[in-house]
């Protein structure tokens, strides 16, 4: 099993209803666009909805965290990047880059954990060996890439210091 370094995905826009007053994205949306991506990468490795229909066994984000490093606005195509940064029996850590894809820049990151649930007692499970595998194969793939700036940064104000 091989997987791209990054995973690409390149089939989404910047909707009518996702821009607000702003003339741009909405904040909100960004992270809908970014939960369409990532629909489409567990879709390679069997962990999308029909997964979740077929063995009652889900994901769950437990955290995330968006930067914002330029605005898209209403029809631009997009191109989101995935790499897996990290994964164990039950979790799996990743950053997805949205970019527009035709002048190329970043226009976000979001950096999430996941975790593997059974919907039935709503915690967490040990992930299929299948997927494991994958995540292995992907991780050996990812590994090659540069980790991005993004990941792990800390939010809050950034001071000058003052010169004696």
């Amino acid at each position: 099993m091989q997987f791209a370094a990054p995973i690409v995905i390149d089939d989404l826009s910047v909707l009518p209803e996702w821009i607000d007053g702003n003339g741009h994205m909405n904040v909100g949306y960004y992270n809908v666009a970014f939960d369409l991506a990532l629909d489409k990468v567990c879709a390679l490795i069997d962990l999308d909805w029909k997964y979740v229909e077929r063995t009652g066994f889900s994901t769950f984000v437990l955290e995330t965290h968006v930067t914002y490093q330029r605005e898209v606005t209403r029809g631009d195509p997009l191109r989101f990047t995935f790499q897996l940064l990290d994964f164990d029996e039950k979790k799996f850590h990743y950053i997805l880059g949205m970019h527009h894809a035709v002048e190329g820049f970043l226009s976000a990151t979001s950096e999430q954990l996941c975790l593997h649930v059974d919907l039935r007692t709503r915690r967490t499970a040990p992930l299929p060996p299948a997927t494991l595998r994958a995540f292995g194969a992907m991780l050996d793939s990812h590994r090659r890439l540069p980790r991005p700036a993004e990941v792990g940064s800390v939010i809050g104000i950034r001071r000058k210091q003052k010169t004696a």
